[in-house]
C-alpha cells in the first residue's frame, strides 16, 4: 500500500528551510502532497498560482522514488488531507514558538481524524532562522535573500516589489 504524506504550507515565498523539508519527507513516504493554502489571513506576497509555480519550479532538482505533487487548497486542513488521500501530515518545526500553536493544530486535527498522524521534521541548523515573512521583510528593505532562497525565487522577489 502507497504511504502519501501531505506537506501544507502558505509557502510565501518557498525558502530552502521549506526544501529542505521537502527533501527530508520524500524519505518517509511513497507519495508526497505539497499542498499550498489561499490562507488569505496571511495577506501573501505572491498569489496562489505564483506560490504554486515556485514549489513546481524548485522539485526539479529534487530526485527520488518518492511521487510529489503541487495540488492548492483552501479551507480545513484535516478536509484536504482526507480528500488526497493521506495518512500523515508533515510540519516543519524551527524553534520552540513553532511547537506551541503546532502542538494546538494536531490536538485539534486528532479531535477532527484520529486516523491521521503528524510528523514534526527539525529544522537544519542551517535554516532555523529562515522564515518566509523575514525573507521578505529583508527583500522589501533591498537585503540580499540569497542564503534563503532559490535564485528563481530571489528573482522573483525582486520582481514582485519592484
Amino acid at each position: 500500500m502507497k504511504r502519501t504524506a501531505l506537506y501544507p504550507g502558505t509557502f510565501d515565498p518557498l525558502t530552502n528551510g521549506h526544501l529542505d523539508i521537502i527533501r527530508r519527507a520524500c524519505k518517509l513516504c511513497d507519495k508526497l502532497v505539497i499542498g499550498v493554502a489561499m490562507n488569505t489571513g496571511k495577506n501573501p506576497l505572491f498569489s496562489l498560482s505564483e506560490r504554486s509555480q515556485m514549489v513546481e519550479e524548485a522539485l526539479v532538482g529534487i530526485t527520488g522514488d518518492c511521487e510529489v505533487e503541487v495540488v492548492s487548497f483552501e479551507g480545513l486542513l484535516i478536509h484536504f488531507v482526507e480528500s488526497v488521500g493521506a495518512s500523515v501530515i508533515i510540519r516543519g518545526l524551527r524553534a520552540v514558538s513553532d511547537f506551541e500553536y503546532e502542538f494546538q493544530m494536531v490536538g485539534m486535527n486528532h479531535k477532527l481524524n484520529p486516523e491521521i498522524e503528524t510528523v514534526f521534521l527539525m529544522a537544519d541548523a542551517q535554516n532555523q532562522a529562515i522564515a518566509s515573512r523575514l525573507v521578505k521583510e529583508i527583500a522589501k528593505l533591498g537585503g540580499d535573500v540569497s542564503p534563503f532562497v532559490s535564485a528563481s525565487v530571489k528573482q522573483k522577489l525582486e520582481d514582485k516589489l519592484k
